[in-house]
């Protein structure tokens, strides 16, 4: 966990009995109970943002469907890399 080792969990420990004593436990519950809103809320923040990618898409997808003459003009991406044909001098 946290590339801790055996000993340097257990002197967290001590450190941590030293410190809180018998408010130990109600300290545990205050800081899993503060992590937890935090897991909350930095999962929906990224469904926000899945959602509004998501959004982008189709809006995009929408517009490429409208412009469709427009883009018979520029050619796709070419499946091969192709060479500069070669022109003897005359």
């Amino acid at each position: 966990m946290f590339g801790l080792g055996p000993f340097e969990m257990v002197v967290i420990g001590v450190i941590a009995v030293l410190l809180f004593g018998s408010n130990l436990p109600e300290v545990a519950r205050k800081f899993g109970g503060s992590y937890r809103e935090f897991r909350r809320g930095l999962n929906d923040v990224q469904q926000q943002f899945k959602t509004a990618e998501r959004e982008a898409k189709n809006t995009f997808i929408g517009d490429d469907s409208v412009t469709s003459g427009l883009d018979s003009e520029v050619e796709d991406e070419p499946s091969a890399p192709a060479a500069p044909k070669f022109k003897p001098p005359a």
